[in-house]
Formats: C-alpha cells, sequence, structure tokens
C-alpha cells in the first residue's frame, strides 16, 4: 500500500485507552523517525489537549475543514514532537450530525479531503491517525469510510468482548456498503493488570476469537499514563521509562514490524 496508511482507533465504547493510545502510538513511531499525522474526530478533544494542543482554538481545528471553511494545509499543526503534526478537534464537532442531515454524501466528506492530498501535502506521512470518538456516530463512520485499517483498543475488562461483536457488525456493514478494502489491522488489549485473572481469560478470549490480529505487546493498567495528558503529552515523552512506555515503544516496533511483513507479502 503507498503510503500513507490512513487508520481509524476505533471503538464505540469510552474509557478503553483509544485516544492514550493514538497519542502514544503515534508519538513512539515518529521518535522512531517515522512521520505521522493525528487527526482528532472526537468532540472531546482529547487527543489534542494531550498533545499540548488548544481544542478550543476557532481557527485551526477539523470542524471548519469538515464544513470546508479552512484548507487542509492551514489547519494541520506541528506538535512539540519532532515528525508528528496534528489536525485538532473543536466542541463544535458535536453538531455536525445535525448541520448535515440533508448531505447525502455526508460519510465521505473526510475521505474525499485526505484523498485529494493523498499524492499532495500527506505524502510524506507513514501514518494518518485518526481518533474517533466513543459511539457509533456519523464521526465514526466518516472515519471507516476514510481508512484503510482499523486498530481497536480492547479493554481487559468483563464486557469487553460482548460489546466488540457489535463493533464487528458495524465493519462489516461499512466494507458492505461504504468501503469494501476496509480491514482490522490490530486488536490492542489495554488496561491489563496481570494480578487479575479476568484480564488473562479476556486475553484468552480474544486471541482465540481474533487470532493473529491481537498483538502480541499488551497495556498494561499504569498511572503514569493517565497523569501525562494533563501535562499536554504523550505519556512517552513524559515518563519514556515508565511500564505504560515502555509497552507503548513495544507496540511500536510490533506495528512496524507487521507492516513490512503485510507489505513484502
Amino acid at each position: 500500500m503507498t503510503k500513507p496508511t490512513t487508520l481509524a482507533v476505533i471503538n464505540q465504547k469510552g474509557g478503553v485507552g483509544k485516544t492514550t493510545t493514538v497519542i502514544n502510538l503515534a508519538a513512539s513511531l515518529s521518535i522512531m523517525g517515522q512521520n505521522n499525522l493525528v487527526i482528532d474526530l472526537d468532540p472531546q478533544g482529547n487527543a489534542t489537549t494531550g498533545l499540548g494542543k488548544s481544542n478550543s482554538d476557532e481557527v485551526k481545528n477539523v470542524y471548519n475543514l469538515l464544513i470546508k471553511k479552512i484548507n487542509i494545509k492551514d489547519v494541520i499543526q506541528k506538535s512539540e514532537i519532532e515528525n508528528l503534526d496534528i489536525i485538532g478537534s473543536h466542541v463544535n464537532l458535536s453538531g455536525l450530525e445535525v448541520e448535515t442531515a440533508n448531505d447525502s454524501n455526508r460519510a465521505f466528506v473526510l475521505k474525499e479531503i485526505l484523498s485529494a492530498e493523498r499524492n499532495g501535502l500527506l505524502k510524506n506521512y507513514d501514518n494518518i491517525f485518526i481518533d474517533c470518538p466513543p459511539s457509533l456516530s456519523l464521526l465514526t463512520i466518516m472515519a471507516l469510510v476514510a481508512s484503510d485499517e482499523l486498530l481497536v483498543p480492547l479493554q481487559t475488562e468483563f464486557f469487553a468482548l460482548e460489546g466488540i461483536t457489535q463493533l464487528v457488525k458495524t465493519i462489516e456493514r461499512i466494507k458492505e456498503n461504504l468501503n469494501p478494502s476496509l480491514k482490522i489491522r490490530g486488536i490492542l488489549l489495554t488496561m491489563f493488570d496481570k494480578r487479575n485473572k479476568l484480564s488473562s481469560e479476556v486475553d484468552r478470549e480474544a486471541r482465540n476469537y481474533f487470532k493473529e490480529k491481537v498483538y502480541q505487546t499488551v497495556i498494561q493498567r499504569n498511572v503514569r499514563l493517565s497523569e501525562a495528558p494533563s501535562h499536554g503529552l504523550p505519556c512517552v515523552i513524559y515518563d519514556k521509562n515508565c511500564v505504560g512506555s515502555k509497552s507503548y515503544f513495544k507496540l511500536a516496533e510490533e506495528f512496524i514490524k507487521n507492516n513490512k511483513v503485510e507489505s513484502a507479502a
């Protein structure tokens, strides 16, 4: 696949480590020398603030990009991390579904914007990560239509696998009707607690169900991962030696390795 690869990081359940994964995986890959762009499609704007940018910038935000008020080249901001750029979110994004109710083409808006620049402004990026809202809304569908692949963070807790079957059904519907080439890049087990028997059970069930799609790397429960965003930094910068950061660096290595294997296949 020609770069960039567009990946939606998605789970309709909140609090599963979705945004944490977006900013820490993108930052780890950037530290390793890849060029990455994060698009914050969640109206809460946590990926934006987690990368040290304001989610109340009235001009440079993804909402203005989607309503064609601003050009993509004017909306991309550099983060403090080399090789890592961001298109920030804004609370106005939460009204987009109602505002575009009469537009039959609305699911394709983000895809069209990204496709138009794939060989232009965006061609130097290796990956474009889209942080989706924690719901199966219009914004999530826009991300699924615009993406090549999906990365699904899965919390190692009781209802996790139940929720993911609903997500898989949605992905199948999108493939059937809107984006036939969409595929799952990987399932990432998050908030893993090795003292908790349930974590190991969910790990085993997920690997039985999704086979090799589940990353070998698991993200352990770690307080530093929760602290870092309040400092406007990914954890891999805030405390690169903590257990959470080490997990994300390991995930980035696995991510690159898997990509090379797929490209060679």
